[in-house]
């Protein structure tokens, strides 16, 4: 409840008589008085006035509600102690602050002033300051001091460029970073407006323009006059109302990315240079062990085995019966950690379909009907710590096929007619010249083994698709055959007869060429080999030109003379048709490093 006033006591002092002066026509201190109440009860602190014997001339609603005093309260009465301060104010006639005055739950903070007329005290003002209410906002003050500091150290503290102006573009501050990388001082700018810095030519654009314009995040790539490339980001701040006070600009530094950036395609550009060396390297690496690569899709298929042959994943090996695929097999055990481990080759399809289980997995002694006395490891056990390359995969009947499942996903194998199971540690390789999805559909081939084959899949490509490889292929074979038979020098071709063997598809793939060449070089009967002495197969489907073609071949031309001229001619044909170097060696699979140089040695003189 409120505190109801008491019987006042009338104020006999000077300082009575001035606010309480009640004649009617004393106007002036009548709106003296009006003012002075409204005022006093507007302010948040508890305020009251004291004559010189301690009775309250006035005080506002806040003194009347908390402490109960009205104008004409005694003081010495309600609040003794307090007026022991203010007898001493009256006596020093000096200001008295820090005061604590209790009021119920509100701690009050006092300063007593004493009031002068005429040189005469006349009065005490007494202001009273809700401590819980100073020190809540004291605390505020500090946490926004706090907060001020941590977002001077970020601005400060930031290696990009900082620029904040306010909703119409006027400058407010800008960091360290900014002015370093700008080349100028805050104190030149702040203040401006930045239309100003892009009349003076300063900036040629300005991404707070394009912030305030669009009222959006917006980036720009600007350059300095010292030549420095900046990226920046302006970002809009936005009152509760949505009226745009601020805009904050990032200026990130990206000269030196952009330098890296330029050395790293320098580099990438070095490595792509050194990747053809290396793969012209692998080329001839793999030419010495037999293997002619010449085409790009060849060299796809021997680098992906090399690749694998650092792992123990499986393998399915594809293509057509004769590509190659037992080489590629070879290929990655070579260059496997299990080269020096057994590469055990099973041709599935050789394999009479009763003896497939126990030839692969081996059996137990009296297993069936003509055993072995003490039983016989099967092509597993012998591939142990190496490699089981199963040729002709898609042969194996559907039981076998079970049995092959049962130890890819467990690496154990169970003998015929055994009843334990041995693990082992070998690596599939299989191959298979079937197409393995259509044989799934038609129930020939589980299809969770072939998922289970199906890890790293690698196609061989067929000779007809490997046209760059051919005329290396003749001559290495033509070679590799006379050596063989220890003949004194290999024969000629005549240029009409490497044209059919050139033109020729060879449906039998490089099985076919490698025997068209051995035929070639055992029935030979004379040191030059024409169009009459190739197989049926080449003279019934030559093409005109050269069924037609006049014999140009010098008396004296050896074989690496025919074979550089047909190059030639080839290189020639390209161009004409491809009308680059760098085309005709895409379409032949080779460097156009190799073209200039091939065309360059074969010029006269």
């Amino acid at each position: 409840m409120k505190p109801s006033p008491p019987k006042t006591a009338v104020p006999s002092s000077e300082l009575g008589a001035l606010l309480f002066s009640s004649r009617a026509d004393d106007s002036v201190a009548r709106n003296w008085r009006l003012f002075s109440k409204a005022l006093l009860n507007a302010s948040g602190n508890a305020i009251f006035v004291l004559d010189p014997s301690g009775i309250v001339v006035i005080s506002n609603h806040r003194v009347q509600k908390t402490l109960g005093l009205f104008p004409g309260s005694l003081l010495p009465n309600t609040l003794p102690d307090f007026w022991l301060h203010v007898r001493q104010v009256l006596k020093n006639r000096n200001d008295l602050r820090g005061l604590q005055l209790q009021a119920g739950e509100i701690s009050y903070l006092a300063r007593l002033a004493p009031m002068n007329f005429k040189d005469t005290i006349i009065g005490v003002l007494c202001v009273l300051e809700d401590r819980t209410e100073l020190e809540k906002t004291t605390r505020k003050m500090l946490s926004y001091q706090e907060l001020s500091h941590e977002l001077d150290a970020i601005i400060a503290s930031s290696d990009d460029g900082l620029w904040i102006c306010d909703g119409n573009g006027t400058i407010l501050r800008i960091n360290a970073a900014s002015e370093r990388l700008n080349m100028l001082r805050a104190t030149d700018v702040i203040g401006r407006n930045i239309n100003e810095l892009v009349d003076e030519g300063f900036i040629d654009t300005s991404v707070t323009l394009k912030v305030m314009k669009s009222r959006q995040r917006e980036n720009i790539l600007q350059q300095t006059h010292q030549g420095r490339k900046l990226m920046l980001t302006g970002n809009p701040v936005f009152n509760p109302a949505g009226e745009l006070i601020r805009v904050v600009v990032n200026e990130r530094d990206i000269t030196e990315i952009n330098a890296l950036r330029e050395e790293l395609e320098a580099q990438l550009a070095k490595n792509d240079q050194i990747q053809r060396r290396m793969q012209e390297m692998q080329i001839a690496e793999l030419e010495s062990g037999q293997i002619v690569a010449r085409s790009s899709n060849l060299v796809k298929a021997l680098r992906q085995a090399r690749k694998v042959s650092k792992v123990n994943s499986t393998v399915l090996i594809l293509g057509e019966s004769g590509t190659g695929k037992g080489v590629v097999a070879n290929l990655i055990h070579n260059y496997s950690a299990r080269a020096k481990k057994p590469m055990i080759h099973v041709n599935c399809g050789a394999i009479p379909e009763t003896l497939v289980e126990s030839e692969l997995f081996g059996y137990e002694k009296g297993a069936f009907t003509g055993a072995a006395q003490k039983g016989k490891p099967g092509y597993f056990e012998l591939a142990d710590k190496g490699i089981l390359f199963l040729d002709e995969v898609a042969e194996l009947p559907i039981a076998s096929q079970v049995k092959l499942l049962r130890f890819l996903e467990d690496g154990k194998v169970t003998r015929v007619g055994g009843t334990t199971t041995k693990e082992l540690n070998v690596r599939i390789i299989c191959a298979t010249h079937r197409h393995l999805e259509k044989m799934v559909e038609q129930g020939q081939f589980r299809l969770d083994l072939f998922y289970r084959l199906n890890v790293i899949p690698i196609t061989v490509p067929p000779l007809r698709e490997r046209d760059a490889c051919k005329l290396s292929l003749i001559q290495h074979y033509i070679n590799h055959f006379n050596t063989k038979l220890k003949s004194s020098k290999p024969p000629r071709l005549s240029r009409r007869a490497l044209d059919a063997l050139l033109a020729y598809h060879y449906p039998g793939n490089v099985r076919e060429l490698m025997n068209i060449c051995e035929r070639l070089v055992v029935m030979s009967e004379s040191q030059r080999i024409d169009v009459e002495d190739l197989p049926a197969a080449i003279t019934s489907h030559l093409p005109p030109q050269i069924a037609c073609g006049i014999d140009m071949l010098k008396d004296g031309e050896t074989l690496p003379q025919v074979m550089a001229a047909v190059e030639r001619r080839i290189l020639t044909q390209a161009l004409e048709k491809y009308g680059t170097q760098a085309k005709a060696a895409e379409a032949l699979g080779i460097n156009q490093s190799t073209i200039a140089r091939k065309l360059k040695r074969s010029q006269p003189g």
